[in-house]
C-alpha cells in the first residue's frame, strides 16, 4: 500500500545550481569571497529564530537538482534557489518548479543578473517564484529566508483561520 509522502513545512530546500560550489575562489569581483559553507551557516542562522531549519544542496547537473525540486515538492516546506547559469536555459528545472503547487519558491542571484550579459536578463524560473533576489551578494540568502518565513507564517495562519 502506498503511503502519502510526509512534509515537513518547518524544512527549508536550499537549492544551488552549476559552478556554486566554487563560491570564494571563482570570480571573487563578481561574487564575493564568501563560500557556500558560509551561505549555508547564514540560511540556518536565520532561520533559526523563526522555528525554521534548511537542507543545502548543490549541483552542478540539471537532473540532481530536478529531482531534488520533485523531493522538496513532497517533503519540504518551501524552496529557495540559485539555479545559477540554469536561470537562463533550463526549461526542464522550470516545469520541475512548477510542480510544487502551493509551495513557497523564491529565486536568489548573488550578482544583478540585469547588470551583467543581454542572457543573463531572463530566467525561466523568476515567472514561478514569489520572489527574486537579485544583487545582493550572499546576504540575499538571508532576505530569501525571511521572505519564506513570512510566506509560510501567513499560509498557517491563513489554514487556521479556516478551521
Amino acid at each position: 500500500m502506498a503511503t502519502t509522502p510526509v512534509r515537513d513545512r518547518s524544512t527549508i530546500m536550499v537549492l544551488n545550481g552549476p559552478n556554486l560550489n566554487l563560491l570564494g575562489r571563482r570570480q571573487p569581483e563578481i561574487y564575493g569571497t564568501d563560500t557556500l559553507a558560509d551561505i549555508e551557516k547564514l540560511v540556518a542562522v536565520t532561520a533559526a529564530p523563526h522555528g525554521l531549519t534548511t537542507d543545502c544542496r548543490q549541483s552542478n547537473h540539471e537532473g540532481q537538482l530536478i529531482d531534488w525540486v520533485h523531493e522538496a515538492r513532497e517533503h519540504h516546506g518551501a524552496v529557495i534557489i540559485n539555479p545559477a547559469g540554469y536561470s537562463h536555459t533550463s526549461v526542464a528545472l522550470r516545469d520541475a518548479l512548477a510542480t510544487c503547487d502551493g509551495l513557497p519558491i523564491v529565486e536568489v542571484h548573488i550578482s544583478n543578473i540585469h547588470q551583467r550579459e543581454a542572457f543573463r536578463h531572463h530566467s525561466y524560473v523568476s515567472a514561478l517564484a514569489n520572489g527574486v533576489i537579485a544583487g545582493c551578494g550572499v546576504q540575499g540568502y538571508a532576505f530569501a529566508v525571511e521572505r519564506v518565513a513570512a510566506l509560510l507564517a501567513s499560509a498557517k495562519a491563513q489554514a487556521q483561520a479556516q478551521v
